[in-house]
């Protein structure tokens, strides 16, 4: 195979495409490492974009802006960190001006738009942006929460639906100046569902669009998963699930395809955990289901199994899995034939009747070093922890919102094989919400997420963020280094 080599510059291009963060900048790491080494820096911009809250007149949305702190910050110097309305030049919004302290938006308007986010500098590294809509009644009540995510060329969602009671909106948000590609594809039970308008959909620049899937297949499907890929620019995507009976709430984006993958932060008291998977390679999937209780894993009562047809969607209904523990749903794969990789998300329903709520909870990728939520408000936030390989060391920080306070943190052990669910500890001195970070110290493998519980009128409403790492450093290699290394 040919090699190249490249200059630091434009390996440092290469990083940037890789990773979605955008450009790096070097320091003073660069120059006491020998030539060819490499060397992990912080990100110098982060892009993300956040879509359409609700069109409910009963709406009213937060936005949440956090950067954590760190002992090397960013790329040095003073940065910024704003969100801005797509398609408009209106003031930025929640403009954040230093590390370790959130800033909040709020909006009430039902005409709310997309958001698109840019930060640089110091505050780039490690950025979270997230958005809770509380619709309080008519259609659609219900808690929204999602991440706002980092723009990219593909994205998975196992648990989307096109079913009567349903309305499912797949919402694009385009960052760049140039209109934006792209091909929805959706697969059910029995395959690939041919779509009247799916291919070459249209999002203008700095723009966005909502996409109402049951208007692109005439078929009604309870469980799909849909297949987002774009052929020229980049998007942010995510899906806002509605259910006439049982609530709302986004459905974001699930872990590239894998052979074994985790849903950490099932709610001690789920009344149904229902489960999506769908087989991405040629061959079909046996996986292995199991739970990662607070003592170890366990295999949940005549669901052991699943077999996953190749390009098919498959399903099974875990009922009250977790049975009064919150705990770690871990996908993997049989020893009937070799792993294939598949994409697997849950639909978790709180409470009974009338009074019941749903929320999304899809694989997670594992967080390398770092990952943050913000908007976590008193007691409402449980935060989960589970460990794959070995115990893991993993450190929590609770840092002050828009109101002040002093940060707090809290070293835990999670056992390898268990969950851990914990309530952050508030930042002391503090009122309103505050950020969270977690940080793996050492040990195996950790993937965490948040739910945030805002019950109302007997309604238990909640939402469930996967906490992936924030990406907030890279690796790059020093001036004249040979590429290859990169895939050592």
């Amino acid at each position: 195979m040919n090699r190249t080599t490249l200059s630091l510059g434009g390996a440092v291009v290469a990083l940037a495409v890789l990773t979605g963060a955008a450009s790096l900048t070097g320091g003073s790491d660069s120059a006491a490492a020998p030539e060819g080494a490499v060397t992990r820096l912080p990100v110098q911009r982060s892009t993300v974009v956040c879509p359409a809250p609700s069109p409910s007149e009963f709406a009213n949305t937060t936005y949440t802006s956090f950067t954590p702190s760190t002992p090397r910050g960013g790329a040095g110097g003073t940065g910024s960190a704003e969100l801005v309305p797509a398609a408009d030049k209106a003031k930025p919004l929640a403009p954040l001006k230093q590390t370790g302290k959130s800033v909040t938006y709020t909006t009430d308007k039902p005409e709310a738009p997309a958001l698109i986010g840019t930060a640089d500098g110091p505050l780039a590294p490690g950025w979270a942006v997230e958005q809770t809509t509380v619709v309080d009644s008519g259609p659609g009540r219900g808690l929204l929460g999602t991440s706002c995510v980092t723009p990219d060329s593909e994205f998975w969602f196992p648990g989307a639906s096109t079913a009567t009671g349903r309305q499912d909106y797949l919402h694009l948000v385009d960052p760049d100046d140039a209109p934006a590609v792209v091909d929805i594809e959706m697969y059910g039970k029995d395959g690939l569902l041919k779509a009247s308008t799916g291919d070459g959909i249209t999002v203008p620049g700095k723009g966005s669009k909502p996409v109402l899937l049951s208007t692109l297949v005439a078929d009604k499907v309870a469980d799909l998963t849909v297949h987002v890929v774009v052929r020229s620019g980049r998007v942010g995507a995510a899906v806002q699930a509605t259910d006439n009976k049982i609530g709302t709430d986004w459905l974001p984006p699930a872990a590239e395809p894998a052979t074994s993958l985790v849903m950490p932060g099932i709610p001690a008291d789920a009344t149904a955990v229902h489960l999506v998977a769908y087989a991405t390679g040629s061959d079909d999937a046996d996986l292995t289901i199991k739970l990662a209780t607070s003592t170890g894993l366990i295999s949940p009562a005549d669901h052991e199994t699943l077999h996953v047809k190749a390009g098919m969607t498959a399903t099974a209904d875990l009922g009250d899995v977790t049975k009064g523990e919150a705990g770690s749903l871990v996908v993997g794969s049989s020893t009937v034939h070799s792993p294939v990789p598949v994409v697997v998300g849950l639909r978790v329903t709180r409470g009974k009747g009338d009074k019941q709520e749903l929320a999304f909870l899809p694989a997670t990728p594992a967080i390398d070093t770092r990952a943050t939520v913000a908007d976590n408000r008193g007691k409402a936030s449980t935060l989960t922890l589970m460990a794959v390989g070995k115990d893991a060391s993993v450190k929590v920080t609770s840092s002050p919102g828009p109101t002040g306070g002093t940060t707090v943190t809290k070293t835990v052990i999670v056992k390898a094989g268990t969950s851990l669910s914990l309530q952050p500890q508030p930042p002391s001195q503090g009122k309103g919400g505050y950020a969270v970070t977690v940080q793996r110290l050492s040990g195996g493998l950790v993937y965490a997420s948040r739910m945030l519980a805002l019950p109302l009128g007997g309604v238990p409403m909640f939402t469930i963020q996967p906490l992936p790492d924030d990406r907030g450093m890279v690796e790059v290699p020093q001036a004249g280094a040979d590429l290859a290394i990169l895939n050592k």
